[in-house]
């Protein structure tokens, strides 16, 4: 089957009825503990970020005694990426099979569907996915806009009553939701279960490289004419994506992942390919599917400058590596940015990056290390001159990427 598979047959301006969905998709047969084999042999790994095996989590949540949960993490904490909300509006009965089959599959009574709360458009597409239904059990909620709410302790934490900051206690597999033994995966990842469910994993398996099978959603910004939300193969060259998104100027660099991705400086973009062996050279991974284009009139140093300081306006403030390393980074960097960084700046970025990697309760530290070890090896000479000379003509210029959680490529479905 060619591409699309996640976004056929979709409306841009209204999510597809039950009706609809069946007649693009078919009705999907009730799923048993079998489809932990299909999405295991399926070689599906999680669109959330940390690509950790789909079917593994399955697998650990049906292995578990008493009472079982799905939650559908649809927080997407990555300000630029818009996939799982792009899902959720205008597929929600896809996202819903997922959801059903896997809990059919781990045994699980209860389904949560949490939508971030600045989402009208989907909170009314899943309820209305849900009323079409009228299936017990599924429960619609709606979550704090925050980087840590998509942590999936973090959005456990906060169903239970407590603040959306992540915890050190037991799992959500083995202990989640009311205590209960609890599967998260995204919208991204159970939509792939749901047609897995369909297909088999031969069917998923024949595009894509065989280490990362399937398609991926992407979300594209930047320097380009024609940004959203479309679906790759993955595997698919960079350049191929920056083509058909359709460059409007030269570029920089290429942000692959969001806020926890890496760079990919223009020399090295035609040797990239869209797949996480691809991009541990660079010390990244397909991560969200965040790719932005920065282009040559954008500042590269003040755009490290607002997102480091953003990630540490994020914090929880539970560790010492997140509170406090972190917002030491942001002022080092904001520094540098004008021209009034110390003598040894750069020193003290790397050890200060050293002393936070690997040290903090969640992922938000190691992911803004990686981002900005990354930028500042990448645009080396950009920061050099900045800390020299001071701010740049560009530094005034609107960001390209946006703190605020509108992509600026918007959110269309391609």
């Amino acid at each position: 089957m060619t591409l699309p598979r996640l976004l056929t047959g979709l409306r841009a301006d209204r999510p597809l009825s039950l009706h609809e969905h069946h007649q693009v998709h078919g009705a999907a047969p009730p799923a048993t503990a079998a489809l932990i084999d299909a999405v295991e042999q399926s070689g599906l790994r999680g669109r959330g970020g940390a690509s950790f095996p789909a079917g593994r989590k399955l697998r650990s949540v049906a292995g578990r005694r008493g009472p079982r949960v799905v939650l559908v993490n649809g927080a997407e904490g990555e300000p630029m990426s818009a996939k799982d909300r792009v899902l959720m509006q205008i597929a929600p009965h896809l996202v819903l099979d997922g959801a059903i089959a896997a809990a059919d599959a781990v045994g699980a009574r209860s389904i949560v569907v949490a939508v971030p709360l600045d989402d009208r458009r989907a909170l009314s597409a899943m309820r209305g996915a849900v009323a079409e239904r009228r299936r017990r059990g599924i429960r619609i909620v709606q979550v704090p806009v925050t980087h840590l709410a998509g942590e999936e302790t973090a959005l456990v934490n906060h169903l239970g009553g407590g603040r959306c900051v992540p915890t050190s206690g037991p799992r959500p597999f083995e202990r989640g939701v009311r205590g209960r033994p609890t599967l998260v995966h995204n919208p991204e990842t159970l939509a792939h279960v749901a047609l897995i469910h369909r297909h088999g994993p031969q069917w998923f398996r024949e595009i894509g490289p065989a280490d990362h099978p399937g398609s991926a959603l992407i979300t594209v910004s930047g320097a380009v004419r024609r940004g959203g939300v479309r679906e790759i193969s993955c595997g698919l060259p960079l350049t191929a994506v920056l083509d058909d998104a359709e460059l409007f100027e030269p570029l920089r660099a290429v942000l692959v992942g969001g806020f926890h991705g890496v760079w990919v400086p223009d020399d090295a973009v035609d040797r990239v390919t869209l797949d996480d062996a691809a991009l541990r050279r660079f010390g990244g991974g397909l991560g969200a599917g965040v790719i932005v284009a920065l282009g040559e009139s954008a500042c590269p140093v003040t755009e490290l400058e607002r997102v480091v300081g953003w990630l540490a306006a994020q914090s929880a403030g539970q560790c010492g590596p997140c509170s406090n390393g972190l917002p030491a980074l942001a002022g080092l960097v904001s520094a540098m940015a004008g021209g009034q960084a110390p003598a040894d700046a750069h020193q003290r970025l790397e050890r200060w990056s050293r002393d936070v990697a690997g040290r903090g309760a969640c992922s938000l530290p190691d992911g803004a290390v990686r981002f900005l070890r990354s930028g500042a090896e990448v645009f080396a000479p950009e920061i050099a001159d900045h800390v020299a000379q001071g701010p740049c003509p560009a530094c005034h210029r609107l960001p390209t990427l946006n703190v605020s959680r509108e992509p600026a490529g918007g959110r269309r479905a391609a």
